[in-house]
């Protein structure tokens, strides 16, 4: 998302499945990849990323995770009560044939960490009120693991066994600047998606990176309202995030254009959320 200051006025881009990237015995692996822009952006950079680097390949060999880890039986919780139903949303298109869309599993936790070098004051709440919201609309559990030092990158991996141990790498949510990742040029302050992974069966999403751009959160929140505009941005990556795309309703914080005064979900966005949080089990990954 990109802001305008003190309006709020924003174009976002869509994220969206760009790439099959690898395959591994048996493992299929991609990346939706989503930014947000301004009025003046109408387009902007796609990336993706290897789901993993060979040279830092886990033990045997493997580019992924022995199956299961963290997994319980049943879901974890379920999605807060809908006040009501709205068909004003649209997830992320899967990219999967015969599957419509791609979720986290709600079986396991989404375990996630922070990079706050050049982060604006108060990001650590910020960030704990769009988890919280998110987590309370899907019913997904998400873990916070504390600060690291990883550096955003649109080449990162989904399973790095150097820094996190041999399971699928955390979330990473990194405050950035434009000269250190260059899609946060220009206007954009926000960008969202994950990788999803199979294993011959029912595809789910096993990590993802939210970048966020430091200095125009800085000036966000030095306006009115600010605290809220800035933590509904977040919420709108996140949502990304685990796989909602936008929709032209302006009632909702999944429109590709931010309003004034627009600061939760809508009955469509909690609709998606509710949808996403309902994903399958997904014990072979």
């Amino acid at each position: 998302m990109r802001s305008r200051p003190p309006a709020l006025a924003a174009r976002l881009l869509a994220g969206a499945v760009l790439l099959v990237l690898a395959a591994a015995a048996g493992f299929w692996f991609a990346h939706p990849d989503g930014a947000s822009r301004s009025p003046s952006q109408h387009s902007g950079a796609a990336g993706s990323f290897p789901f993993s680097d060979p040279a830092t390949a886990g033990p045997a060999g493997r580019n992924y995770p022995p199956p299961g880890l963290g997994s319980s039986t049943s879901r974890l919780a379920s999605p807060a009560p809908l006040r009501s139903h709205s068909q004003s949303y649209r997830l992320l298109d899967s990219g999967v044939r015969g599957q419509s869309f791609v979720a986290y599993d709600p079986c396991r936790a989404i375990r996630y960490v922070v990079r706050d070098q050049d982060a604006p004051p108060g990001a650590d709440a910020l960030i704990q009120r769009a988890v919280h919201r998110v987590s309370g609309a899907t019913g997904l559990q998400f873990v916070y693991e504390g600060h690291t030092t990883e550096a955003p990158s649109p080449d990162r991996p989904a399973y790095q066994p150097g820094r996190y141990g041999d399971r699928w790498a955390p979330v990473l949510i990194a405050w950035a600047t434009p000269a250190e990742s260059p899609v946060l040029r220009g206007d954009t302050i926000g960008m969202g998606g994950s990788a999803w992974a199979s294993h011959g069966g029912t595809a789910a999403y096993v990590s993802g990176q939210v970048e966020l751009d430091s200095p125009q959160f800085r000036t966000l929140l030095g306006t009115a309202d600010g605290q809220a505009a800035a933590a509904s941005i977040i919420m709108h990556e996140l949502a990304h995030l685990v796989g909602l795309d936008h929709v032209e309703d302006p009632a909702q914080l999944m429109n590709s254009e931010a309003r004034t005064g627009v600061t939760d979900f809508g009955d469509g966005d909690l609709t998606g959320l509710d949808l996403l949080g309902r994903g399958p089990c997904v014990p072979d990954l």
